[in-house]
């Protein structure tokens, strides 16, 4: 039973990491070089950011290979 919490915890933290790092490389793909701060639709950049991260949650659970079966 142990095994089963720590490979769910494990995952858990893999899939997080995993969503984070889509979030910011999606975040920072919709900011365009030489574009003002002002200028931004940071409304859109969360939102999209967000939809992306959902999305890698969702593939996570096909497998990770961070975590072993």
């Amino acid at each position: 039973m142990n095994q089963i919490k720590d490979n769910t915890k494990q995952w858990i933290k893999a899939a997080a990491v995993r969503a984070a790092k889509t979030f910011c490389q999606t975040a920072l793909s919709l900011i365009t070089v030489g574009q003002a701060f002002a200028e931004i639709s940071w409304v859109n950049v969360v939102s999209v950011s967000g939809v992306a991260a959902v999305i890698s949650i969702l593939t996570s659970v096909a497998g990770l290979p961070e975590v072993e079966d």
